[in-house]
């Protein structure tokens, strides 16, 4: 069986949908009856058997991604890989491609929604250009055979919108590479911080909608001892002496080791569909301030972290301030419990392999091999 993915949201720059796409293909490799390939612009031609390029173009205010040709070009890369089914991790011509091959070859078609569109474009764009968004989300999405959802708020958002049959599936980790195991003494001397620093992290893209400018002004009005370390790429962002940069860790086991390393992530973002690198950094123990807007609010609870008001500097310095307060080792141990034993992929990709086959079901020994990975998993 071929369980294709195709994305213009996959880069090796990685990024949430990278990291779910990775983990899938690692998990599917330990079962001889599945194969699994990646379809993306921003890939090479010679990376990988299981990474195709699809023709694209750059685009500005796209975070550096690339947008295929065409929706036929992108649909002759699709067909050409034979799919038993589609899943679609993009509302563009990729989603497009993926209805196409379902209408004309009667392919089961997914689409996982991971960005929330109308939020991003009403942001930059208006509210008006906001709500022609939704009606085109709409238009699209009731033409798949399911549609996935990260988190519940974006199941609710869909509904909204008039796309009722979206389903929640949420991310994971691998509980074994994000591990407080990997913590490191050295990190503060590595950054040249004395050793009483109170070490924020955050991780992911220097974008505006990540709202970093709030949690650098967080940072400043807290003053000393607080240090942020931002591990990333994007915006250039303003020298301050509480701030520390480091590039985008490709390697995540590199990447581990600079979370478990620090005393809790920040994550001052609101219109997160989902929040990946929250889980990753609980799963390395560490405790989190977040915000109530967005997917993270479903992560982070009053055992495992803090949520600040959106969009509020003095809120998020107040959370912040307010776990130094508290037993930051035992709320730790919370949050690595929680990621273990609920966003392992081993307990989310089995629940995905149900959705896979709820849509096989008339492919019976597809169904039949797709179960037994479900049952022994």
């Amino acid at each position: 069986m071929h369980l294709v993915d195709i994305t213009m949201f996959y880069a090796a720059e990685g990024g949430g949908v990278s990291t779910y796409l990775n983990a899938k293909s690692r998990w599917l490799s330990r079962y001889s009856w599945a194969r699994h390939t990646i379809l993306s612009p921003n890939v090479g031609d010679d990376e990988s058997p299981s990474l195709v390029r699809v023709p694209a173009v750059s685009l500005p205010g796209i975070n550096g991604y690339r947008m295929p040709l065409s929706v036929a070009a992108a649909a002759k890369r699709l067909r050409a890989a034979h799919p038993d089914l589609i899943e679609a991790g993009d509302a563009g011509h990729c989603a497009w491609a993926a209805l196409r091959l379902r209408q004309r070859l009667g392919i089961p078609a997914i689409a996982f929604y991971h960005s929330d569109l109308p939020r991003l474009v009403q942001n930059r764009l208006g509210s008006t250009i906001s709500h022609g968004t939704c009606k085109y989300l709409a238009h699209l999405y009731r033409e798949f055979d399911t549609v996935l959802a990260p988190s519940r708020l974006m199941v609710h958002q869909l509904a909204d919108i008039g796309v009722t049959h979206a389903l929640h599936q949420p991310l994971g980790i691998d509980s074994e590479i994000f591990h407080p195991k990997r913590r490191r003494a050295t990190l503060r001397a590595e950054l040249g911080l004395p050793a009483e620093s109170r070490l924020l992290v955050y991780a992911g893209r220097f974008t505006a909608d990540k709202k970093l400018h709030l949690l650098i002004d967080a940072v400043r009005k807290l003053g000393s001892p607080y240090h942020l370390l931002l591990v990333g790429g994007g915006d250039a962002l303003p020298q301050h002496a509480q701030l520390s940069v480091m590039p985008f860790q490709r390697d995540q086991c590199a990447l581990a080791g600079i979370l478990a390393s620090c005393d809790l992530l920040v994550h001052p973002g609101d219109c997160e569909t989902f929040g990946l690198i929250v889980l990753e950094a609980m799963a390395c123990g560490l405790p989190v301030v977040g915000t109530s807007g967005g997917g993270v609010a479903e992560l982070v609870d009053e055992q495992t972290g803090i949520l600040a008001r959106p969009n509020d500097a003095g809120s998020l310095a107040g959370a912040i301030e307010a776990m130094y307060t508290r037993d930051l080792a035992a709320i730790g141990a919370n949050a690595r419990r929680k990621a273990q034993e609920h966003y392992d992929w081993s307990q989310v990709f089995p629940q995905l392999m149900h959705r896979y086959g709820s849509l096989l079901a008339a492919r019976p020994g597809t169904w039949r091999a797709l179960e037994r990975v479900c049952v022994s998993d």
